[in-house]
């Protein structure tokens, strides 16, 4: 028999538990992020974290934006992070055909960087953002079942935190799946609803725009000069929202070695979702309601208690945008699970070893109680949409991954592909400091608006 090739050796130590910088892996990344999958399953985890139900409030960014710079900067946003998810892509296979397999985000940013890097920036706005995900996904699940109680029973008085505590209790259920690998066949359902209530949005529109009560249609920019440049960044915020992913490393991680080109299949599996909703449900938003399209697209389908197309249709599509939530929120709740496995874990005992289970039950169900509180105490989901994108997405999924790449293949400086990386770096840095700041401004106005607890 010959030697074995790298691929299998970085297999068999995947297997024992060895480190990709030569230390033994800890719990959270030998329970968390088993490396099983194929490029199926990436595009599956790959969807259900970009195709999510922030694609519905494109067409509220659009309002901000108008026709053109709306089109553009969705255009942008696809190029750029289709772009970048493989730059992070080719830059995980190399150090793992080098023999240093990096399976988290701070771990890359740990080893290219240094140490503070991944330490103090990138694994604290990777944690922040996930977890915000995970809030933002609860409020807004608890939003579509107090719209699917309101449409069976008009005037009800059920107040919006019971739901979004039902969808809690339901999430700590959920969370229990041990692993990432462990939710690709709900990632494939995942899949299946973001498709389903796309459709199913851009039939309503559709049907308000060709019906008797269809609103009338402004697709002018509203407000004054500043108003309106705050407007576009704030739009930019959420359209980086829309894109953004932040755990590329750890989808990465769950694909079984050897991983070169899995990626890659796996993000065109996913681009061609992405291109088939987020342009569909903007265009048709958008045209149907202009510049009265509000931070949730379904929230225009509902005029003074009353739906204005089909119930059936409205119901659908609350009901599928619901069951993919609790997805979205469990893949971006993997992160959280992997850094508590780590800390109260052993990984000398089995995966299943009430060692590791008991732990395993309580951290899971503490964390996704304390991000129900959370979503039911500030439940303002636009504005936390956006902040979001401005702090973490932008810098993390459109900026970092430039920089990981010159700095690892350095490519030359008399090349495009370097000063192509290093203007996507500046401009995208630029822009998330100017957005973060539009968009914490946001919410101080807002705030006046809300109270603990709101019933919105």
């Amino acid at each position: 028999m010959g030697a074995p090739s790298r691929d299998e050796e970085e297999a068999r130590k995947m297997e024992a538990g060895d480190d990709t910088v030569g230390q033994k892996l800890d719990a959270g990344a030998l329970f968390v992020l088993q490396s099983k999958g194929s490029w199926l399953h990436c595009g599956y985890h790959l969807t259900t974290s970009i195709v999510a139900a922030p694609l519905l409030s494109l067409p509220f960014a659009f309002a901000s934006l108008g026709w053109s710079a709306g089109m553009i900067c969705l255009v942008v946003g696809a190029v750029v992070t289709f772009y970048s998810y493989n730059l992070i892509s080719r830059v995980l296979e190399h150090h793992a055909q080098q023999g240093r397999r990096q399976l988290r985000f701070r771990d890359m940013a740990t080893d290219i960087l240094g140490p503070g890097w991944g330490r103090y920036y990138i694994g604290p706005i990777q944690f922040l953002v996930c977890f915000g995900a995970v809030v933002a996904s609860t409020l807004l699940a608890g939003q579509s079942m107090k719209a699917i109680y309101l449409i069976a029973s008009p005037g009800g008085t059920i107040k919006l935190y019971v739901f979004v505590a039902i969808f809690g209790v339901f999430l700590m259920l959920l969370a229990q799946l041990p692993s990432f690998h462990s939710l690709r066949h709900v990632n494939l359902v995942s899949l299946l609803l973001c498709l389903g209530y796309s459709l199913c949005a851009v039939a309503g529109c559709i049907y308000v725009g060709h019906s008797d009560r269809a609103p009338p249609r402004d697709y002018s920019i509203r407000g004054g000069t500043s108003t309106r440049v705050y407007g576009v960044f704030n739009a930019v915020a959420v359209i980086a929202t829309t894109y953004g992913n932040g755990i590329i490393p750890e989808i990465q991680a769950t694909v079984a070695a050897p991983v070169t080109g899995k990626m890659f299949k796996g993000l065109c599996l996913c681009y061609a979702v992405v291109v088939t909703t987020f342009f569909s449900v903007a265009t048709a938003g958008y045209w149907a309601f202009g510049n009265a399209a509000q931070g949730l697209l379904l929230n225009n389908f509902m005029v003074d208690g009353e739906p204005i197309i089909p119930k059936w249709l409205l119901l659908m599509a609350e009901l599928f945008t619901l069951m993919q939530l609790s997805a979205t929120a469990v893949v971006y709740l993997q992160p959280t699970n992997e850094v508590l496995e780590g800390f109260l874990s052993d990984p000398k005992a089995g995966q299943y070893a009430a060692r590791n289970v008991v732990p395993r039950l309580l951290s899971r169900t503490l964390a996704v109680a304390f991000g129900t509180i959370i979503a039911a105490m500030v439940p303002f989901f636009g504005d936390m949409n956006a902040l979001i994108g401005a702090f973490g997405f932008l810098p993390l999924d459109f900026a970092v991954p430039a920089i990981f790449y010159n700095i690892t293949f350095k490519p030359s400086k008399k090349g495009v592909v370097f000063w192509l990386n290093t203007a996507i770096a500046v401009v995208f840095s630029a822009v998330a400091v100017i957005a973060s700041v539009t968009a914490v401004r946001q919410i101080a106005l807002d705030a006046g608006n809300y109270k603990l607890f709101a019933n919105v």
